[in-house]
């Protein structure tokens, strides 16, 4: 695609059109010194990505960053319009199913009912409790914040989307039960974008969860030339933003290093950090797990809800918050 999009701010920008208008980048607007090629990598060779589109471009350093397989829209316009028509969506319907309760469908039944109060929201989720990713005492506070938002959560179901089909509204669950709502929206988990390595030389360097398997420095093991950063590693950490920025940062820094003729020696090692993690649920309330504490309400929601971390982010890409 054209654009970078700040993942965090997704949900909102389903309530809130106007908001992708800073959350969604053109790579243009700050990637000035480079080229960005708007394609399909179908293969890599020991010195050259191989396009969808017939190119071949020769590397001597290769990073992966290529995340889940999220099926988007091309170009920035595109994206808004898309980010418009979910928006009608919502305000066009009296009821909605989320499928769903990892942060995506939290966050985004915390974000339609904290805008549109009169709607009923009805969350299904198949595990036994919310935001499995993360620890109990954060699952718990997340479902009582939803609930008090008046959030009908369902857990240890699932939903036959085909149920509706026929126009009835009715959805059925597994256990039988019928959920009427006006629209649904699906937030079960995107596949990796690795599936494709396995047509390449990196082939063997996919663990048995098509992660990459990468070394202290993040290089893919066995390679010297070969980075790989976010989601895809299998660094053991929570698979979250923030550690993808770290692991941005430690490779073009390993990456200046290497190129000015510096030696592997003096690579900067990644550590992974304690495992925090925040979850939106509206524009003033979240949850939040650090190392030392759990919390939820206002106080998490201080420092997430009200911007989604949209400001902070456009200011590291070097552009007007």
């Amino acid at each position: 695609k054209e654009y970078l999009e700040i993942k965090w701010a997704q949900l909102r920008s389903k309530v809130e059109p106007s908001f992708a208008e800073r959350a969604v980048v053109n790579y243009g607007d700050f990637f000035t010194n480079g080229r960005v090629v708007t394609s399909t990598a179908l293969n890599i060779t020991e010195n050259e990505v191989l396009t969808a589109d017939g190119r071949h471009i020769g590397y001597d350093y290769l990073v992966i960053a290529t995340g889940h397989s999220d099926n988007v829209p091309v170009t920035k316009t595109e994206r808004l319009h898309y980010y418009d028509a979910e928006n009608q969506k919502i305000q066009s319907a009296r009821s909605i199913l989320i499928v769903g309760g990892g942060p995506s469908g939290v966050e985004l039944a915390g974000e339609i009912s904290t805008d549109f109060p009169d709607k009923k929201v009805t969350l299904v989720h198949k595990g036994p409790r919310l935001l499995e990713y993360i620890g109990p005492k954060a699952s718990d506070k997340g479902l009582s914040l939803l609930r008090s938002k008046k959030v009908d959560v369902k857990l240890q179901q699932s939903v036959d989307l085909k149920s509706a089909s026929d126009g009835s509204e009715l959805y059925r669950t597994s256990t039988g039960e019928s959920i009427k709502a006006d629209c649904h929206f699906l937030c079960t988990r995107v596949p990796l974008s690795t599936a494709w390595l396995n047509e390449t030389i990196l082939k063997t360097n996919l663990d048995k969860d098509g992660r990459l398997k990468v070394d202290e420095y993040l290089r893919v093991k066995g390679r010297s030339n070969v980075f790989a950063i976010g989601d895809i590693t299998d660094v053991p950490e929570l698979k979250l933003g923030h550690a993808a920025i770290h692991h941005a940062y430690l490779v073009a820094k390993n990456l200046k290093l290497l190129m000015g003729g510096g030696k592997e020696s003096k690579m900067s090692v990644y550590k992974p950090g304690p495992e925090v993690a925040m979850v939106s649920l509206g524009r003033k309330h979240a949850v939040a797990q650090f190392p030392f504490a759990t919390l939820g309400g206002r106080i998490p929601g201080l420092i997430k809800s009200g911007d989604m971390f949209v400001g902070r982010t456009r200011k590291h890409l070097g552009l007007e918050p």
